[in-house]
């Protein structure tokens, strides 16, 4: 027997199991109206003020008991602060606002826009900006530093210049990779997958072996998460070469503009030598004494 056999049915024959199944008939009324509509995304709360004064009340605690000083707690939480600002203020500006900043107790920060933004480059850009950004925010203790003579001053401009240089690593999910990546997937979509995993492990050994354990836990969840991902890319697509060679120029020099703000910051320190000054950043960071 047929389909088109199956369709006639004598009238009042109930109808049997290989009989084809009606069409859902069209819900009428109230209840069609409040129906979702299928593009329209739940909004999301914005942070409670109380949670958001305890989150920055523990990262400052946290802050401080890791520095042993206040000047240096303060200069980190304030360059976190400017550092996200950045992220948020090109995230306006290229349609992905209002966007929102976290402080996540003993990880960092987070902006977060309303979109996703609007092609692989406006992303670029808004990886970029928060380390470009957040060097402004050593500008008052560097003055404070210099008229007092007080090197904590100096020493809270330091550890903002590296929080900034830190987030340029092209490991996941710091801000290098957000920028980077885009540009490996141009050259091959499993390169990115690649060297961000590569970089991040090497991230994380270093993270364990400088007793930095928190960040240590914190990266190695990222580099399983990329690894799961695969050579996915976001909807929006990839970037042209000539974008990908323009977000390559200015990740290098974002990257030097950190490293120069952060041996600037160590020059009083180190009597002025600029070669005393990268020895003393390189062994903050586990290199060398």
């Amino acid at each position: 027997m047929s389909d088109t056999e199956n369709t006639l049915r004598k009238p009042g024959r109930a109808p049997g199991p290989w009989d084809p199944k009606p069409e859902a008939a069209p819900v009428a009324g109230p209840a069609r109206a409040t129906a979702p509509a299928a593009d329209q995304a739940p909004v999301e709360k914005d942070q409670s003020l109380v949670w958001a004064a305890a989150s920055t009340l523990l990262m400052g605690g946290f802050l401080w008991w890791i520095t042993g000083s206040v000047i240096v707690a303060g200069a980190i939480l304030f360059g976190l602060f400017v550092h996200e600002a950045g992220h948020a203020l090109v995230m306006n500006g290229v349609g992905m606002g209002p966007a929102r900043i976290y402080i996540i107790p003993f990880l960092g920060g987070l902006a977060k826009g309303r979109r996703e933004p609007r092609s692989e480059w406006d992303g670029v850009l808004v990886s970029l900006a928060g380390p470009a950004f957040g060097l402004l925010a050593m500008i008052p203790f560097v003055a404070v530093g210099l008229a007092t003579g007080q090197g904590e001053w100096m020493a809270g401009a330091f550890f903002i210049a590296m929080l900034n240089l830190v987030n340029l690593v092209p490991a996941p999910p710091l801000d290098g990779s957000k920028a980077l990546g885009p540009v490996l997937t141009r050259v091959h979509p499993r390169l990115e997958q690649v060297v961000l995993l590569v970089i991040g492990a090497a991230v994380v050994w270093w993270g364990v072996s400088t007793g930095r354990f928190i960040l240590a836990v914190f990266l190695g969840l990222a580099v399983v998460a990329h690894l799961k991902r695969g050579v996915w890319r976001p909807a929006w697509g990839t970037l042209s070469w000539l974008e990908a060679g323009k977000s390559l120029g200015l990740y290098l020099l974002t990257a030097a503009l950190c490293g120069a703000a952060a041996v600037g910051a160590l020059l009083p320190v180190a009597e002025g030598s600029p070669a005393d000054a990268v020895r003393l950043g390189l062994a903050y960071l586990g290199f060398g004494r």
